[in-house]
């Protein structure tokens, strides 16, 4: 199995709650009622939309990328 690393972007909508996007993996979509549960559904989301790309012969999009090792990746630490 391979790691991803995608960017996620997060917006308010008007309506109230938070929606999550990828530019590097479009079709990612989360709708969550806070930002935290945006990132928290996130990797959920990404795997399976990955898994059905490759399953259906789908090429992945080329900005998204396979880590290498050493893996650096910046967290979010509530506090």
């Amino acid at each position: 199995m391979q790691t991803f690393q995608i960017t996620l972007d997060i917006e308010q909508l008007e309506e109230g709650p938070y929606l999550g996007t990828s530019p590097n993996l479009p079709g990612l979509i989360v709708q969550a009622d806070s930002p935290e549960k945006v990132i928290a559904l996130a990797p959920d989301i990404a795997r399976d939309l990955i898994e059905v790309m490759l399953e259906t012969g789908q090429p992945l999009p080329d900005q998204l990328k396979p880590m290498t090792t050493p893996r650096r990746v910046s967290l979010m630490v509530p506090a």
